[in-house]
């Protein structure tokens, strides 16, 4: 099923910090990029009574999540919960907002019908990939499933980072292929899609993980 993402105007987003992308999405061309690889993990998502959205951010996924999903849960280092809540609240979209950590999350076992991260385990060193994969399984529902998105990195990837003011090196220290391997370490069932770039010069730029527990 294709999904669109469903975008707010961007001076609605509240609780951004100077990290957060979403200005990114609304850019000629490259916003179609940045759109595309949330739309393609939503996608993936089968629906259910309870996500958990690791790394939530702004809350750029929750209208979308909302139509599928009884329960929005969340889960963040760094948002502005109150900020968050204050955008989403008034769309009669409930949501339950924590700060935590994905490798020590402040939830039971079997919980959620899905858990999303978007952009999120890259970020992780490879040794703390398989604990974050272990407490992920560990909050599923049996048959629940995890949904991940990660950049491919390649040198386009590297170039784009550049052009945005970033140095990969400094955000990125897992990649792809290292984190495609612990999911199938820790999952016995899954597969990773991969999205090309626009215009498709440079490959595939960004995959999509969908494993059940």
């Amino acid at each position: 099923m294709s999904v669109k993402l469903k975008l707010l105007p961007a001076e609605q987003y509240k609780g951004v910090n100077q990290y957060d992308p979403i200005k990114y999405y609304y850019w000629p061309v490259f916003g179609r990029m940045y759109r595309r690889r949330v739309e393609l993990a939503l996608e993936q998502c089968s629906g259910g009574e309870r996500v958990l959205e690791v790394g939530f951010g702004t809350g750029l996924a929750f209208p979308n999540l909302h139509d599928n999903y009884t329960e929005i849960h969340g889960i963040d280092l760094t948002a502005d919960i109150d900020a968050v809540k204050s955008v989403f609240e008034p769309m009669n979209i409930p949501l339950f907002l924590k700060k935590g950590d994905v490798l020590n999350m402040p939830y039971e076992d079997n919980f959620f019908d899905t858990v999303l991260l978007v952009s999120i385990l890259e970020h992780l060193k490879p040794l703390e990939l398989e604990q974050a994969f272990v407490e992920v399984r560990r909050v599923l529902k049996p048959g629940g499933q995890m949904v991940y998105g990660t950049p491919v990195e390649k040198p386009f990837m590297v170039f784009m980072f550049r052009m945005l003011g970033h140095d990969i090196r400094d955000e990125h220290f897992s990649t792809e292929e290292e984190i495609a391997a612990a999911a199938h370490r820790i999952f016995s069932k899954g597969h990773v899609t991969g999205m090309k770039s626009t215009p498709p010069i440079a490959g595939t730029v960004y995959t999509v993980g969908n494993f059940i527990k």
